[in-house]
């Protein structure tokens, strides 16, 4: 179907209300009973160079956490080191974490991290959100406070990478 001038006009304004196609191909039903197909309306929207606009998504607010034991020494975040590929250097210093630069299978971010006492696990975050960790010594179960301190490390290293 061919449309006239005043109607590409208002194909034009539409796109840059940001409208999506579906409701380009709505509206110009119900105003112009004109019916195309979504497939015809893209073409339509790229025969007059127009540039679909994607909405910008929704900002979730990150909720602080909750403190649960003595808050910990802070640390200024932009002044650590922004090397993803080095341990972090947690509060004590025992426990070091390293996110890998390619990616375990199955998982949306992994490394490894050396505890206190010198063993060393590989970790993942799977996409569900859940966080594994694989000991290098088969039953190697780490201490409370490796666990604890091996979490705020790995909890920097997510900031430094934005996720």
């Amino acid at each position: 179907m061919n449309l006239n001038e005043s109607q590409k006009q208002a194909v034009a304004s539409w796109v840059a209300e940001g409208q999506k196609l579906s409701e380009i191909q709505n509206r110009l039903v119900s105003e112009f009973d004109a019916r195309l197909t979504y497939m015809e309306v893209r073409f339509l929207v790229d025969d007059l160079k127009l540039k679909l606009t994607d909405p910008e998504p929704p900002k979730i607010p990150t909720p602080a956490p909750a403190p649960t034991q003595p808050a910990a020494p802070t640390t200024d975040v932009a002044s650590e080191p922004a090397l993803a590929n080095e341990p972090s250097a947690p509060a004590s210093g025992k426990v070091s974490v390293s996110v890998d630069q390619l990616t375990r299978p199955g998982a949306l971010v992994s490394g490894k991290v050396k505890f206190s006492d010198g063993a060393s696990a590989d970790w993942y975050l799977d996409q569900n959100g859940r966080l594994g960790v694989v000991p290098q010594q088969q039953g190697y179960k780490p201490s409370a406070p490796d666990v604890q301190e091996f979490q705020i490390a790995l909890e920097r290293e997510m900031v430094k990478l934005g996720l």
